[in-house]
């Protein structure tokens, strides 16, 4: 999958900082242009080790989803991650 275009990264930063604010939790001393940095980042680092995480899947995984479904599977994945620890 492509990189998120500039816009799609900043509704992501608006999306944050609602979750977060709803949630009742700060991003400490981070600024929204701290905020937005660390999501190009991870947007870039997503976009330059997608062949690593395609090459990790087993098959028939690595065959036969979509690249949308890879991106669905490892998102589902994180977030359960998230909610045990």
């Amino acid at each position: 999958m492509a990189a998120l275009t500039d816009p799609d990264r900043q509704d992501i930063a608006d999306a944050i900082a609602r979750e977060l604010s709803t949630l009742r939790l700060v991003l400490g001393a981070m600024t929204k242009a701290d905020l937005r940095a660390a999501i190009n980042a991870a947007d870039a680092w997503a976009d330059a080790n997608a062949s690593s995480y395609n090459t990790a899947l087993p098959l028939p995984a690595r065959t036969v989803l979509t690249a949308k479904q890879k991106n669905y599977l490892l998102e589902f994945v994180l977030r359960r991650r998230r909610e045990v620890s």
